[in-house]
This record gives structure tokens, C-alpha cells and sequence, in this order.
């Protein structure tokens, strides 16, 4: 009997653990910033701090709208928390998902058993997708929950917008290391690789909000695509989603075909 989306399962099936350990770093991330907004952004207290710190560092962290309840929940967990949570997550498992193998012998092993390259890149980055989506849902079901306790005001239905651009980010960096993975069979570029999409695409971000002249910035910053239009309040950016979605499509092919060309027996 042929096993359907063996690699998917089998990771899947490896990964649990670590799936838990995420979707506890998440709750607890949110359960533990979003229940203070009334106590310090509701009385104005959250205002003051703000118009006390340095424009600068207002500009980079992306604290102006922080004040408002759409705007503190973008500001403490979408555009930060949740956001480092979820690339380390996704980089950590889209360099383990070909690179890793290939240096544990896994691999090789599982192509010699009549799983197809194609296949092996394909349901690798289904995986990591898979486990992203989960982490996501599980954001919006908390923030939908929290949503009226915390006085946060937030319109439900934008919270699945910014939950798919959260998501949409996080994968830009597993499906980049993923393709480095497929280029180079090496963990640790594939790793690099995936961080550094995350950490550039936020300084150009941070740099775009403090000089004007460098506004060009944003194009080349998927975290500009995600975050610009401050989804939380202004409602889903298709625009940004579809940036940031055609890029992780154009990484999986790119991985897809690498690794049918590239000799990993060495």
C-alpha cells in the first residue's frame, strides 16, 4: 500500500514535540503581554512612556500606535514577540528539513527508499507550512480570547489578516533556509540564511521609518510588505500578503529544483 505524503507525516510525526514547545512560548507570549494593555495603555500611562523615549527608538520599534489596543498588541507581539518566536521556528525547521538530513545520512536514506527529490522538497516546505499555520491559529484563537478581557478593541476579523501575514513572514525565512538547505546540504547556511532574510528585512524596515530619503527601503523588506499598513487596524494588506506569499513560492521551487540537480551523495 503507498503511503501518502510520507515526508509530511514522518516529520510531522518527529517534530510534535517541539510543536508544543512553540505553540507554549506563543500563549504564554501572549497571555502574558496582551492582559496589561488595560493597566497601562487604557489610562494614558502607556502614552506617557512612549512620549518619553527617543523618537528614534519609537520609529524602529514601531511603538507609535502603540497606545491603542490594535496598536499594542501589533507593536508587543505581531511585530516583535511573536514575529522573533515564529522566524526561529520556521529557519529552525526549514535547515533541518534538507540540510539537516543531509548531514544526519537521513536523506539519502529516504530517497534510496523511492521518495522522490521533488516530492522530499515539496513536502518539506508543506511541513514547515503546516506547523507555521498551526502556531498562527493558535495566535488568533488567544488574541481573539483575550480581545474583549483586555479592552484591546480589536475588529475580529482583521486578526486572521494580520495572523496570515505573521505566518507569510515567518515562512519567507523557513523556505529561503530551506533553498540554501537544497544548495548547499550545509545546516548552518541554510540557518544563516534564513535569519538573515528576518533580521534585514526588519532593519530596512526600522531605517525606512527614521529617514525619509530611504523609503525605498520597504520594497526590499518583507517585514515592510507584512506590517506597513498596520493590518490590525487598517484591516488585511493583499498587496503585502501577496509579496510575501509569491516569495515563499518562488523559494520552494527554487529549492525544489536545486536539490533534483545537485549530487548529495558527494
Amino acid at each position: 500500500m503507498v503511503r501518502v505524503l510520507p515526508v509530511l507525516r514522518r516529520s510531522l510525526s518527529d517534530s510534535w514535540r517541539s510543536l508544543i514547545g512553540w505553540s507554549l512560548g506563543v500563549a504564554a507570549a501572549l497571555f502574558m503581554y496582551l492582559p496589561l494593555f488595560p493597566s497601562i495603555g487604557g489610562n494614558g500611562e502607556m502614552q506617557q512612556i512612549i512620549d518619553s523615549m527617543p523618537e528614534e527608538l519609537v520609529k524602529t520599534l514601531g511603538y507609535e500606535q502603540i497606545a491603542s489596543g490594535p496598536g499594542y498588541a501589533q507593536g508587543t507581539f505581531y511585530g516583535l514577540i511573536g514575529f522573533l518566536l515564529l522566524v526561529i521556528a520556521a529557519t529552525s525547521w526549514g535547515s533541518s528539513a534538507i540540510a539537516g538530513a543531509e548531514e544526519s545520512g537521513k536523506l539519502e536514506l529516504t530517497l534510496a527508499h523511492g521518495v522522490g527529490r521533488s516530492q522530499y522538497a515539496l513536502e518539506s516546505a508543506l511541513s514547515v507550512l503546516v506547523r507555521l499555520a498551526w502556531l498562527g491559529l493558535l495566535s488568533a484563537g488567544i488574541v481573539l480570547l483575550l480581545n474583549e478581557p483586555s479592552s484591546l478593541g480589536i475588529d475580529p476579523s482583521n486578526v486572521f489578516g494580520v495572523s496570515a501575514a505573521l505566518v507569510g513572514l515567518a515562512f519567507v525565512s523557513g523556505t529561503i533556509a530551506l533553498m540554501v538547505g537544497a544548495a548547499t546540504g550545509r545546516r548552518i547556511l541554510a540557518t544563516a540564511a534564513g535569519a538573515g532574510v528576518a533580521v534585514i528585512g526588519y532593519v530596512f524596515n526600522a531605517i525606512a521609518n527614521q529617514v525619509e530619503d530611504a523609503e525605498w527601503l520597504r520594497v526590499l523588506s518583507p517585514y515592510s510588505w507584512a506590517y506597513r499598513e498596520l493590518p490590525l487596524q487598517g484591516g488585511t494588506d493583499w498587496t503585502g500578503l501577496g509579496l510575501l506569499w509569491g516569495l515563499c513560492v518562488v523559494f520552494v521551487v527554487a529549492a525544489t529544483l536545486i536539490l533534483r540537480r545537485r549530487d548529495i551523495t558527494g
